[in-house]
């Protein structure tokens, strides 16, 4: 199943869409006001449309209501992000989690959830028959995110997992983060290049290394070939912001960052 971006969703002058990520204004500050406000803020400050988080969500029988009449308002796109895993520890395709993001992006008007594959296994292979009768009932497209765990943030675990999904005609696309692969200790040129072809989405994060850990940056604080890394990767395919956005004119700051990806991508055309 494939989504082609939509009109609303297209960027600049043929440029990538910028969306925002809504966990880059920080958890406790995104919580306190709701995500609204963090959507109405990212799209004055100009960005073609938001991800909303669901483990940001405090009351989402009324946030994502009036989330997605702000989008729409707006023309603008909107993801949604389940932090929920799609297979549980024990391979068992979670069909609870599953329903519930799929209820959230009817809720919203996305046509696209983003989810982790947790506990994916050699026994998960009979789910997919399910799995593609939900999204297809659903008309929503699945990305598969690279997290920062060993089980589903290695280049090995993702390569199984498309190759079955491939093999039981399920075609999820994949959303890139560039720099969650540091944390499973991968190389994400390398990542890059073999997942190229599945990549519908990326996550724009810079990287850099404090004692015991890594932490995300902004691009230009990035110790990690970033450039390099979006070049390498399908033109077009939505960029989203998943870092932090900080500052006392927080709106300015957006605009900013939004400016420096739009910058970007125009000069890889």
């Amino acid at each position: 199943m494939h989504t082609e971006v939509s009109g609303a969703a297209a960027g600049t002058n043929g440029t990538p869409p910028i969306l925002i990520s809504l966990s880059s204004f920080g958890a406790a500050e995104v919580r306190r006001p709701g995500q609204l406000w963090a959507t109405e803020l990212s799209l004055t400050a100009g960005a073609d449309g938001v991800e909303v988080r669901s483990e940001l969500l405090i009351d989402a029988a009324r946030e994502l209501p009036a989330i997605a009449l702000a989008v729409r308002a707006a023309d603008k796109s909107v993801v949604y992000s389940c932090a929920d895993y799609l297979w549980a520890e024990d391979g068992t395709l979670d069909t609870e989690a599953l329903a519930h993001a799929l209820a959230a992006a009817k809720t919203l008007g996305a046509p696209r959830i983003k989810m982790a594959i947790g506990g994916f296994d050699a026994g998960s292979h009979a789910s997919f028959a399910t799995l593609q009768d939900q999204l297809t009932a659903a008309e929503v497209e699945l990305l598969i995110e690279n997290d920062q765990t060993p089980a589903a943030g290695t280049l090995a675990a993702l390569q199984d997992f498309f190759d079955a999904a491939h093999a039981h005609e399920v075609f999820p696309g994949m959303t890139f983060d560039m720099g969650n692969w540091h944390w499973t200790g991968e190389c994400p040129l390398q990542a890059a290049a073999t997942l190229a072809p599945q990549v519908r989405y990326v996550h724009c994060k810079g990287v850099q290394r404090q004692p015991q850990r890594w932490v995300a940056v902004p691009l230009a604080e990035s110790s990690a070939p970033w450039r390099a890394v979006l070049r390498a990767l399908p033109r077009c395919v939505p960029w989203a912001i998943e870092y932090p956005l900080t500052g006392d004119d927080l709106l300015a700051v957006t605009r900013q960052e939004i400016h420096l990806l739009r910058s970007l991508s125009s000069n890889s055309k």
